[in-house]
């Protein structure tokens, strides 16, 4: 008898360079656990049609991405308490006829970062920038991680003041304070800065989460936001995420790029479907070596 192959994937626009079959094949793998996951190209304006054929057709759950993560949200019925400090999501299944969603993204950074470079947040200050879906999705579990400080700065202020206070009684419960600012008032001097918590000095972790790397776009930011053990982390991997990077190498940052947020997320995503955890080490150190391989 044939056994029963369940099906899923990954949804985005684009969505071609994508890893996450390569991810959920070997985690499947490892876990011998049956199933297909697949990349599907929706168009930016067809996500929840695009979604009930897929489910017609046999989906069992998805990986949400660019642009559709507050989509996801606005579709499903229930929603984890990570997706609603969010208002985004990144996973997406179904219990019944109930859709339901979560957001794997801060976990897998915090894994990654604690786990993978083994980093210890507790205390840091932290800089996010950007204020899309993959920002709102990182902040709860940093402030659960611990942080001290967490400032997110955007283009337009408003969408980071919005994120940030949504999060502000979970930061109350834990110890950490909460700012935001538009992406220019990184470059005012501390001093001038009105109130204690929003005063932008150096920060021991900066995490661009922005739209930039996706474009090649350079983010101008002041050196004085960096002290000598500084981490940057790009969320992109492989050569998007080179020109914050090779910013933050000629500030003296150490450097990580997102590959293993990228599978510890997946991880995450694979145990809330399939019941079961799995492995990312060897699987991580896998895919690094796929993707930082020279091209012929």
């Amino acid at each position: 008898m044939t056994p029963v192959v369940d099906s899923y994937a990954v949804i985005g626009n684009p969505i071609a360079h994508s890893r996450s079959p390569w991810l959920h094949a070997a985690f499947a793998q490892q876990t011998q656990q049956a199933i297909r996951y697949d990349r599907c190209l929706l168009p930016t304006d067809g996500f929840a049609q695009g979604l009930s054929q897929l489910r017609d057709n046999g989906l069992m759950g998805c990986n949400v991405t660019v642009p559709f993560k507050g989509d996801a949200f606005a579709l499903a019925q229930w929603h984890s308490p990570a997706a609603l400090l969010a208002q985004a999501c990144n996973t997406l299944w179904w219990d019944g006829q109930t859709l339901k969603a979560d957001n794997t993204d801060g976990v897998g950074l915090v894994r990654d970062i604690t786990y993978n470079a083994g980093v210890q947040l507790s205390g840091q200050r932290i800089l996010i920038v950007g204020a899309g879906g993959a920002a709102a999705g990182i902040v709860g579990p940093l402030i659960a991680a611990g942080c001290g400080h967490i400032h997110m700065a955007n283009r337009t202020a408003h969408k980071a003041h919005d994120i940030i206070e949504r999060h502000q009684l979970m930061a109350g419960q834990h110890g950490c304070t909460l700012s935001a600012s538009a992406l220019d008032a990184l470059h005012v001097p501390p001093s001038q800065h009105e109130t204690p918590a929003a005063k932008l000095s150096s920060f021991d972790v900066i995490i661009n989460a922005s739209a930039a790397s996706l474009g090649g776009q350079r983010i101008a930011l002041p050196s004085a936001l960096v002290h000598s053990r500084t981490l940057a982390i790009d969320l992109m991997y492989g050569p998007s995420s080179r020109v914050f990077l090779d910013w933050a190498n000629a500030q003296g940052c150490a450097t990580r790029d997102g590959l293993g947020m990228l599978v510890e997320q997946a991880a995450q995503s694979f145990f809330i479907w399939r019941g079961v955890m799995p492995s990312t080490a060897g699987v991580l150190a896998q895919l690094r070596a796929m993707v930082d391989a020279p091209c012929d």
